[in-house]
């Protein structure tokens, strides 16, 4: 997969590490709240 350029540097993968985690810390607030939501209605 990165074998081309070696690996890449560790700032850059730790900051793909915390975009794909908030991402996903996103996602499940917004499904929990749509779930929330739907459970009052």
């Amino acid at each position: 997969m990165a074998e081309e350029g070696g690996d890449a540097p560790l700032w850059k993968r730790l900051a793909w590490m915390a975009a794909i985690w908030l991402a996903s810390v996103t996602v499940l607030g917004a499904v929990a709240m749509v779930i929330r939501w739907w459970l009052k209605v």
